[in-house]
């Protein structure tokens, strides 16, 4: 049996938590997506932000396209370069 996740519907999890009088951690639990899809979804943008990265297109045009900041398109090329530069 695959746990189902609850969705927060926006609220804040401090809020749920205070709201519900369950902690912090067992709301996260409770409403976080399950490690693999996470880990999936995160692998995606990864190639995809190389890909464009590829294709000539900056840092900044990569992260519009993809809807994340600069900062985090820069430190995923760069933490994959540094995974290659190691393997």
């Amino acid at each position: 049996m695959t746990p189902q996740r609850i969705p927060r519907n926006g609220m804040s999890v401090s809020s749920l938590a205070k709201k519900t009088g369950y902690s912090t951690n067992t709301i996260i639990r409770w409403t976080s997506e399950p490690r693999e899809v996470y880990l999936g979804r995160a692998a995606d943008r990864h190639q995809k932000i190389h890909e464009l990265r590829e294709q000539g297109l900056s840092m900044r045009a990569i992260a519009e396209e993809i809807g994340i900041s600069a900062r985090a398109v820069h430190y995923a090329l760069h933490k994959d370069a540094d995974k290659r530069d190691t393997a």
